[in-house]
Order: C-alpha cells, then sequence, then structure tokens
C-alpha cells in the first residue's frame, strides 16, 4: 500500500479541530467533525489493507486483529495509566467511580456503550470525563471487529458485489441515523450502528481507488475541503449528528481521499511537513487531549483561562510526540516488539484495568480516600438508599391516600421530594419522574392531559422542577389550566453548586466547612429567564433560598458535601436546604391552602 502524505496532513485537520474544540474554543465549536474524518479514513485505509491482503491470498484475521492491538492499545493503555494516579487524588468518589466504569468499559472495547448508558456527549459533567474521547475508539474497534469477518464471507462474490452490498450497509445505517437523532439522539451519536455507514463511505471510497485509482482533481479535492471547514465553523452542538447533515465532511473527506492525487494543490498543501508531523502524531494527540483538559477542569475552583489551554495544547504536542516515537512505533515495529510480547501487554492491560476499575465501581469511588466512614455514610450511601426507594416511573401513578401534592420532573424534582420527606413527612405527596426519552420539559403537561388526570386523584397542588429551566411557550398555558382546575402550580429554579467540586477532594476535612462558590454562568442565565418567563407568585429560586446568589453553599457546617456532582443534593444536601426551603412565601402560601 503506497504511502500518501496528504492523508496524515488530512489526519491534522480532524484532529487540531477536536482539540480545540474540548479547549472550548467557541470559533470552533463544530470541531466533534474531526472524530468522523478519522471514521472515513479509517474505513478507507482498513479496507485498502484487507482487499489487498486477500486478494494476495495473504490474508490472516489472526494478523490484522495483531496489526490493529499494535496500533491502537498500547498508546491507549499508557493514557488510561497515566490517568490512574490524578483520578485517585484529585476526584470526588461519585467521579472515580465513574472513571473505574470506564476503565472496564475500555478493556474491553465498550466505551461508547457505558457512555450512552450513564450520559449524554453535551452533558455539562462529561467535559471532567478523562476517557469520554474514547467512545470513537471503541466504535472504530467494533467495526474492525466485524467488518473483516464480513469480508471474508461475501469475497467471493467479488468487489462489484461487495460495493453495492457495502453501499447497501451504508445507507441502511444512514437512515437509522436519521432515526436515531429524533428518538434517541445519545444512542444515534454513540452507538455503531448509526454510525457505521461514516466507516463504509471510506471503504466505499477504497473500492473505488482499488479500482479506478486516485485521481488529480483540483476542483472536486478543494470543495471537499471547504466542506470540512464549513462544517468545522457553522456546526454546532444543536446541529442534528450523526444525520444527512453529516454527509457534509463525511463525503467532503471521501473527495480529497480520492481526487488529492499526486501534484494536486491540495496534495501538496496537506504534505506540508506541519501538516504530516502533526498528522503523524494526530492518535497520541487524540488520546491525550481529553486528559489534559478534564484533569485541569478538575483542579482548578474557577474556569480555566485561555492562557492556560493554550499552555496546555503545547503539552499535548509535545507529549504526543514522545509517545508517537517511544511507544506507537516501537510497537508497530515486528522486529523491536514480537508477537507474544504484545499478547501480553494486551493480555495484562486488559486484566489490570479492568480489574482496577471493577474496583472503583464496587467501591463506590473509594471515598475512604477523603470521607470518616461516618461521614460518607451520610453524605452517600444512605442518600442513595433514601433516593431509589421513592421513584414513581411514566405515569404509572401508584398513589397512597390522602394525597393533595404531585412534584413532577426529572431528578432535580427526586431532589425536592427529599427535602419533603426529610422535612416535611406530613405533607404526603407523589413523585412523577420524567426520563429523558419521555419528556424532558414541562411542555408535557400542555398535551397529555396530565392535569386532568391529576385533579381527577385528588391531587390539588403541583410542583415542577427540571434541570434546565424553563424557557417553553406553554408556560401561561399550563398556569391557566391549573388556575381554572382550581389547582395550584409552583415551578422550582434549577440549581447548581459551580465549576466544579472535585478540588475539595484534595481540601482535608477541618478546611471543608462553610465553603461556597458561584453558579455556573449557564444556570445564572437560566435563573434569569425563568424569572422572565413565570409570575413571581408561581416561581421558588433555589438558588436564593439562602440569600446569596453569588456564593452558593458546598458544604455544610461539619465540612460535609452539599452536592457530589454540582446539580443533586446529598443526604447533608438535603438536611441544609429544607429548612431553607420551607420559609420561602410561594410555597408556605400553597401549603397553608
Amino acid at each position: 500500500m503506497t504511502y500518501r502524505p496528504e492523508i496524515d496532513g488530512l489526519r491534522a485537520i480532524a484532529v487540531l479541530p477536536v482539540i480545540f474544540f474540548h479547549a472550548g474554543f467557541e470559533i470552533f465549536r463544530g470541531g466533534f467533525i474531526g472524530v468522523d474524518i478519522f471514521f472515513v479514513i479509517s474505513g478507507y485505509l482498513i479496507t485498502l489493507l484487507l482487499v489487498n491482503d486477500m486478494q494476495d491470498n495473504s490474508f490472516s484475521i489472526l494478523t490484522f486483529y495483531e496489526r490493529r492491538a499494535r496500533r491502537l492499545l498500547p498508546a491507549l493503555f499508557l493514557v488510561m495509566l497515566a490517568c490512574i494516579p490524578f483520578a485517585w487524588l484529585w476526584m470526588l468518589p461519585d467521579a472515580l467511580e465513574n472513571f473505574g466504569q470506564s476503565l472496564v468499559a475500555n478493556s474491553f472495547f465498550a466505551n461508547n456503550v457505558l457512555l450512552y448508558l450513564t450520559s449524554g456527549y453535551w452533558d455539562l459533567h462529561s467535559e471532567f470525563k478523562p476517557l469520554l474521547h474514547t467512545w470513537s475508539l471503541a466504535v472504530e474497534e467494533q467495526f474492525y471487529l466485524f467488518f473483516p469477518l464480513f469480508l471474508v464471507c461475501v469475497w467471493s462474490l467479488g468487489t462489484r458485489k461487495i460495493l453495492w452490498i457495502v453501499i447497501l450497509l451504508s445507507v441502511i445505517s444512514l437512515l437509522l441515523s436519521e432515526w436515531g437523532w429524533r428518538n434517541d439522539p445519545d444512542a444515534n451519536f454513540y452507538l455503531a450502528p448509526t454510525r457505521a455507514w461514516e466507516l463504509l463511505i471510506g471503504s466505499i471510497t477504497a473500492i473505488f481507488v482499488i479500482n479506478h485509482g486516485i485521481k488529480k482533481n483540483d476542483f472536486l479535492s478543494i470543495i471537499g475541503f471547504l466542506a470540512i471547514l464549513l462544517s468545522i465553523f457553522l456546526f454546532n452542538e444543536d446541529t442534528p449528528f450523526p444525520s444527512l447533515y453529516t454527509l457534509i465532511p463525511v463525503i467532503g473527506t471521501s473527495l480529497i481521499i480520492v481526487f488529492s492525487g499526486k501534484g494536486s494543490i491540495l496534495a501538496k498543501f496537506l504534505s506540508l511537513k506541519l501538516f504530516v508531523g502533526m498528522g503523524l502524531i494526530s492518535y497520541s494527540a487524540y488520546l491525550w487531549h481529553q486528559p489534559f483538559f478534564a484533569f485541569s477542569k478538575i483542579f482548578s475552583t474557577t474556569e480555566v483561562s485561555i492562557l492556560i489551554k493554550l499552555l496546555i495544547i503545547l503539552c499535548v504536542i509535545i507529549i504526543s510526540f514522545f509517545s508517537w516515537k517511544y511507544v506507537e512505533k516501537p510497537f508497530r515495529n515486528r522486529n523491536k516488539t514480537s508477537r507474544s510480547f504484545i499478547g501480553f501487554v494486551v493480555f495484562f492491560g486488559i486484566s489490570f484495568f479492568s480489574i482496577f476499575g471493577y474496583f472503583l465501581h464496587s467501591s463506590n469511588g473509594v471515598p475512604t480516600r477523603i470521607f470518616t466512614e461516618t461521614e460518607f455514610q451520610r453524605s452517600n450511601h444512605e442518600f442513595k438508599s433514601y433516593q431509589a426507594s421513592f421513584f414513581i416511573d411514566d405515569y404509572k401513578i401508584e398513589q397512597p391516600t390522602e394525597v393533595s401534592l404531585a412534584i413532577i420532573g426529572d431528578s432535580y424534582a427526586a431532589d425536592i421530594s427529599h427535602i419533603f420527606m426529610l422535612h416535611r413527612p406530613d405533607v404526603k405527596h407523589i413523585l412523577l419522574k420524567l426520563d429523558n426519552k419521555q419528556s424532558s420539559s414541562a411542555e408535557s403537561l400542555c398535551k397529555d392531559g396530565l392535569i386532568e388526570e391529576l385533579k381527577s386523584r385528588g391531587i390539588k397542588s403541583i410542583i415542577i422542577s427540571y434541570d434546565d429551566g424553563y424557557n417553553i411557550s406553554c408556560i401561561s398555558s399550563i398556569i391557566k389550566k391549573i388556575e381554572f382546575n382550581n389547582m395550584q402550580i409552583l415551578f422550582i429554579g434549577t440549581k447548581n453548586f459551580g465549576n466544579n467540586l472535585n478540588w475539595l477532594a484534595r481540601k482535608s476535612k477541618n478546611k471543608r466547612a462553610q465553603l461556597c462558590q458561584r453558579p455556573s454562568q449557564k444556570f445564572l442565565d437560566i435563573e434569569n429567564d425563568d424569572l422572565t418567563n413565570i409570575p413571581q407568585k408561581n416561581y421558588l429560586s433555589f438558588m436564593s433560598l439562602n440569600g446569596d446568589i453569588s456564593c452558593i453553599p458546598i458544604t455544610n457546617s461539619k465540612g460535609e458535601l452539599i452536592s457530589s456532582d454540582r446539580y443533586h443534593l446529598t443526604y447533608a444536601g438535603t438536611e441544609f436546604f429544607g429548612s431553607l426551603f420551607f420559609k420561602d412565601r410561594n410555597l408556605i402560601n400553597m401549603l397553608s391552602d
């Protein structure tokens, strides 16, 4: 397979926007499409390799998997290993528990599945996950696992028929992604079935090149390059992804691969030493950048400055060079690293990370690193059991007798329920917890007759609490409907305990008492929007309960955490805010009627 320096240059174009995107530079708000460029390149190169080996009758599935292991795992294992001491020293128990889960998931090439089950890519807490970005490696590894077996099964049909089968599979996967972003966005983003078409476009590109060769066409190759640039600077988190929009950078990448033949303007540009050098270390750069950014945010009590971000990027490039030179290259060289040794590294790595990761998971993030046993029982375990016993899913209301209050929303509503249970057990209520797949918005109250259903069951008051505020069209409609039915409604403002709480892990208990910090600006903006959209008599500002919205308490007088994740209350937090909660005038009026 002939070396093409412009492909390495294209890798640089893929990795740099991802790095700047994760650094938080707004101009690169579509930088996440660099992953899609990598998918196309990977599909292209892997298909070239497989088809060439099969045509030469030299294909071996064991040799193929060995090559992939040499290429991907040593550098990945090094990054995972390097993350462990910083995670141990700097993370709170909940964060460390999740980190342990990611170690296990990465050991079995399934971090994309874990992230789908536990969070979304755009969730704020995702930026504190050192191994967040390895979801894309899992997608590629799953592709590498099955695509060679697929080719072996259909090879006798010939490349022409194989091409049409791959095209059909690509179309099915693309249509599935179009359905997915509308119905299950997290699954659509993370899972292989809706991402496979991007890798398969690379396969189609490879088969075209095998049959027709690489072309030189400045117009089409530059069009492809412009398509990538437009995606980087125009796409954002609101762009459905993957979807038909993703065709823009994906087809653009394919055009560059096919039409930037030797001597073309774009091939000369991408073959510049600066781009080729960055492309050679692009895999290591991709691996290292997210841990650097995540741990810088975990360590800091405030937003990381632009200067620090630029210094981090410089450090990432430097360490990536050494990672490429002293880890990637030696392990890929069979003359320097035997098959038996790479097998030992893979076996030891998978065993160590899965066992250690399971330990972090099963021990709930080893809280005794930070808390005394008594303190942790109060701020974590007791709260979890307290919470889990009270969820009522969907609208299947198993209503106890003599209940006049319904608390509706997501996990924030569960916090309100806990406050009632601890401080006002005399006020019987039901909790309707709506998950994201059902509804994450109070607009559901406008559409499905839930208010009428609750009234028929004797409910007189409704409290609504969501994590992202109430900037929706039907607030006035909800209030009118409630008042028409002679009921009362109270919207609880969102809550947030700052940019990061993990820095508390570095403080001794006697220095953790009565600390506070400023909420994230996003949540202050949400609060302002709520105050604009909701009548004052129907709103309770959670972040104003303590009287100073500029500095929200994060520990109580005993040094116990009020929140372990910046959003939800611990048991200690339920105790702390409960006494303030029931002093709110609007809530007093609701409960007294």
